[in-house]
């Protein structure tokens, strides 16, 4: 029996969005694209079927694709105020695939979650409510 080499995770991450529709793809390419600007040793994997961002060994949060949503997964803290026009819930911040989470939105929530664990041994950052 052959056992096949696991695929990498970024190659993973790459095979999940490309089964996606055009729209849903480029949107959630966009919030890769914000996540990796602001938290720039991050790595990507798949976890509960959806991509996942972690620094240092951390979890930072998920982002993932609905029938008519896109949404942020963990990426908790997030400036209420700058979310006030999206459907969030403790943790969640979801968006019509039309309605783009603006690049800057999506840097901030990682860059606050990022924050406390750039250096390894960093206290967790503790969970606040989004909405």
């Amino acid at each position: 029996m052959t056992l096949k080499k696991p695929a990498s995770a970024k190659a993973s991450v790459d095979a999940y969005l490309a089964a996606l529709p055009a729209d849903k793809r480029a949107t959630l390419e966009k919030i890769r694209k914000a996540i990796k600007v602001s938290a720039p040793e991050a790595e990507e994997g798949i976890s509960y079927g959806i991509p996942t961002f972690k620094l240092h060994g951390r979890m930072l949060g998920s982002c993932g694709a609905a029938a008519k949503h896109c949404a942020l997964y963990g990426f908790v803290g997030a400036n209420k105020a700058l979310l006030k026009d999206y459907d969030t819930s403790p943790g969640t911040i979801r968006f019509p695939v039309d309605k783009l989470l603006p690049a800057a939105r999506v840097e901030a929530a990682t860059g606050k979650k990022a924050a406390p664990a750039k250096k390894p041994g960093a206290k967790k950052p503790s969970a606040k409510r989004v909405d």
